[in-house]
């Protein structure tokens, strides 16, 4: 989930074209009801965003345990050191800095759905 178009666009063609299905989300209202459909086995998703942000879904997500559930890698422009004990106090996957490389995104992606409760955090 990201607030821009065009990386969204780009992560559903990048990934979608490796055998990943994707479902997008605007924002963090959208992503919350996609979750809690059980739509998803995993979410990328930024922090910084209009209404409902990033930080707001980590946070309805810290409090529900089904939701919890759900892997989640966060990529940010936000200062990685900034955000980083917060992160790991709500189960966060991977943290991965903008710009991002997209083979680093595909092997968190990858590593994460083969081991979901191995949180590597900072992946790049």
């Amino acid at each position: 989930m990201d607030d821009d178009p065009a990386i969204r666009r780009l992560l559903v063609i990048f990934l979608g074209l490796r055998g990943f299905e994707l479902l997008e989300a605007r924002d963090g209202t959208e992503a919350l009801a996609e979750m809690r459909a059980g739509n998803v086995d995993l979410v990328i998703m930024d922090l910084m965003m209009p209404g409902v942000s990033g930080l707001d879904v980590l946070r309805e997500r810290a409090a529900d345990p089904t939701l919890l559930q759900i892997p989640m890698i966060v990529v940010t422009a936000t200062d990685k050191r900034a955000v980083s004990d917060d992160l790991l106090g709500k189960s966060v996957y991977a943290l991965i800095a903008k710009p991002f490389d997209l083979n680093v995104l595909l092997a968190t992606v990858a590593a994460c759905l083969e081991h979901p409760r191995a949180p590597v955090l900072d992946a790049a």
